[in-house]
């Protein structure tokens, strides 16, 4: 019966068992390791040793996992930049530069004499092989995203120091390598210089703009999702074609797109998902099949050579992270920090040892000979697992850190967000506003909420509003946040969202900016008027033009006074929130005493947030913003209910103005938490209770009752 003839043979070659066992490894690797307490960065590793030709030969590392592991490369270096807090990165540019010359220079200078002292090899050879001592990779980096640390002052500086260290050492190793084909004269300086600065140029200056022009003209995911890692590919494409690594490619269209994708964001959400599920495993696997455990065994000169390897890259690393802790005494843990994503050798190490290894200084002697490529291998092993164990650590520490001072740090109200969704076109902008507004550490507290009133159609409207409410459920779900959707019959829309925001115990509405119906319709409608009167919880109304993702600026125009509505710093802190996420400036246009309180909270508690201040010493002057809003700008203008401190009459020319100077901006007209007590909501008359004219009628009998005894005392 030959259907029951199975032949096996090792290593296997078809593509779908090869696909099969690789991803058996990435299901189960982190399962079994992770009772062991071990990173699961050093499972895929080591089973790649296992699984490899110097292993149990069972996979042979073919041009699949060349071809996924340069990708996952690529993708741990485009992450890192993509992650990266551009503003800790700028205030804490010159430690990332200070860090970088550490991590280079030490490495250089302990590796050329032990070298030459301790291995007797030539100049040459010896700077060479401590150019790969300087470079490292960024294995470790997907524990920090996992633990949510990826914007830490520590992380930030060893990335941006990455990208300096790696620099310089392909430098180093470009320059060998010319020095031994003949290729280094006076026009490979220029050459070489002039072919970076234009790539350079070209990534940050013609990246970003085409990207944001992408994002706003198409919004399906797939095609988003596409369209980056085509950018991505493309930049580590355009700087090998100037003769450096790709990776630094990769990593600086990161940091050009790190603006335009929000980390929570559906799409940042799909790249971190596919890049730790596939690629990066892939490439983990790919550098164990690498690593042959015999020549620890074999002794001689190669056991010595990986030893001499080993110790001098991880001391010099450590070195370089306890001279910069020391130098701008920062905290043992971040050096532990520092210390274990720096640690790691593998890409740009594997590739010098690889050229060093062609490179014949004479008839077949290579510049490295076989010692030192063994002694690489050996060394790639070691560190990487003492990069992953102290990445580990070091992020446990800074995560249970974190929830101390969150157990500490006791929110004064629990924060959840009523969305009511109606229009299918604003569903996903609205949400969208929701999510950069939201506390980034909570994965609930968003609420949307579809309106029926009991009419004839009522059944279709209810079948739509499920419609709207699955879709905003979609968009949450892609961050993994969660959002509670809630469907319910009621008499008006305005009574219907104000019961849920009282059954929910929501702290605040993001509604859209409905459309004029005839020519008697208020800029605002009724319903929305109506919702002002019914309840004196925050209230914003959005109007979105564009994705949120691609607004480069937030200007907020703040009336006199506002320090004084009870809700002030809450929607300071929204705005904040919303600042940080999208990574743009905002703007504050107040009267200078409020400014005052601005800058001061600002300070305190959001020194990241990129904020800027002008005076507006009176709302007559909001026109002079029209020279201000720009297309891609978003204007926030913060009003207040009648008869409140910061309520100014001038807000009565506030929807004849937007309509004509401001009808092509995105805009937000926000109304601010106010102390009171709202009449009920099936009651849309003016709530007098707390009106001008009761203060009015107020000051007119205390001002009575005086005249009265001032008369009668004279």
């Amino acid at each position: 019966m030959n259907w029951l003839h199975i032949e096996f043979d090792l290593p296997i070659t078809d593509p779908t068992w090869i696909f099969f066992l690789v991803l058996i490894i990435i299901l189960f690797a982190p399962m079994l390791l992770g009772r062991l307490r071990i990173p699961h960065i050093v499972g895929m590793i080591l089973a790649g040793i296992l699984i490899g030709e110097d292993g149990f030969n069972i996979l042979e590392r073919d041009s699949s996992f060349e071809l996924f592991g340069k990708v996952g490369l690529y993708y741990i270096m485009f992450l890192a930049g993509l992650e990266m807090d551009m503003e800790d990165f700028k205030k804490n540019r010159f430690k990332c530069f200070v860090f970088g010359m550490f991590t280079f220079s030490i490495p250089m200078l302990l590796g050329v004499w032990s070298s030459m002292t301790l291995l007797d090899y030539n100049l040459t050879t010896s700077v060479l092989l401590a150019s790969m001592y300087a470079s490292h990779t960024l294995i470790s980096y997907p524990i920090v995203s996992r633990y949510g640390l990826s914007r830490l002052r520590s992380v930030s500086i060893t990335i941006g120091a990455t990208a300096i260290t790696v620099a310089l050492a392909l430098l180093v190793l470009a320059v060998i390598a010319g020095v031994y084909r003949g290729e280094i004269n006076s026009m490979f300086w220029i050459s070489l210089s002039v072919k970076v600065v234009l790539v350079f140029c070209l990534i940050i200056l013609l990246f970003p703009w085409i990207a944001r022009w992408f994002f706003r003209n198409y919004d399906d995911n797939i095609m988003q999702f596409i369209f980056v890692l085509a950018m991505v590919f493309l930049g580590g494409g355009l700087l090998e074609l100037a003769g450096l690594e790709g990776i630094l490619g990769a990593f600086l269209v990161g940091l050009v797109l790190n603006r335009l994708i929000p980390n929570l964001s559906p799409l940042m959400n799909r790249l971190e998902f596919v890049g730790n599920a596939l690629f990066i495993p892939y490439f983990l696997i790919g550098v164990g099949m690498i690593i042959d455990v015999r020549t620890l065994f074999t002794g001689g000169e190669a056991l010595k050579v990986a030893i001499v390897m080993t110790v001098v890259a991880t001391l010099s690393k450590w070195l370089a992270a306890w001279l910069t802790q020391k130098s701008f005494r920062m905290q043992a843990a971040e050096r532990t920090m520092m210390f274990g994503l720096s640690n790691a050798q593998a890409a740009a190490t594997l590739a010098a040892v690889l050229i060093g290894n062609q490179i014949e200084i004479s008839p077949g002697v290579p510049l490295l000979n076989d010692d030192v490529l063994n002694g690489t291998v050996v060394m790639i092993l070691f560190t990487c697992i003492i990069s992953s164990v102290v990445t580990e650590r070091a992020a446990r520490k800074f995560a249970v850190s974190d929830q101390m001072s969150d157990l500490t740090d006791k929110p004064v109200e629990e924060e959840r967000i009523l969305i009511p969704v109606a229009n299918p076109e604003t569903i996903e902008n609205l949400v969208g506003m929701a999510l950069v507004m939201k506390d980034p550490k909570k994965t609930d507290g968003l609420i949307a909420v579809s309106i029926v009133n009991d009419s004839n159609d009522s059944e279709a409207r209810q079948i739509q509003g499920q419609r709207s409410l699955e879709r905003a459920a979609r968009v949450g779900a892609a961050v993994d946040v969660e959002i509670n959707t809630v469907n319910r019959y009621d008499l008006s829309i305005a009574s219907g969202i104000i019961h849920t925001l009282k059954e929910y115990d929501a702290t605040e509405v993001i509604i859209g900016l409905h459309r004029k119906a005839n020519l008697m319709d208020s800029f605002l409608g009724t319903m929305t008027e109506n919702l002002l009167k019914g309840t004196y919880r925050q209230v914003m109304i959005v109007k979105c033009l564009m994705p949120v993702n691609t607004l480069r600026r937030i200007v907020v125009a703040v009336p006199p006074k506002a320090e004084f509505e009870v809700g002030f710093y809450k929607w300071v802190e929204r705005l904040c929130r919303m600042g940080s996420q999208l990574g743009c400036r905002v703007h504050f246009y107040a009267h200078p005493d409020t400014l005052r309180y601005l800058k001061g909270y600002i300070g305190k508690k959001y020194k990241g947030v990129r904020g800027e201040y002008s005076e507006l010493d009176s709302w007559e002057d909001l026109l002079l913003l029209t020279g201000v809003v720009s297309y891609d700008h978003l204007l926030v203008i913060v009003s207040a209910r009648r008869g409140f401190i910061s309520y100014d009459p001038s807000f009565e020319k506030l929807p004849v103005q937007i309509t004509k100077y401001f009808c092509d901006n995105s805009l937000a007209v926000l109304y601010p938490d106010q102390n009171g007590d709202p009449q009920e909501s099936i009651s849309f008359s003016d709530p007098g209770h707390y009106s001008e004219n009761q203060r009015y009628d107020s000051m007119g009998k205390s001002m009575g009752k005086w005249l009265y005894k001032w008369f009668k005392k004279n």
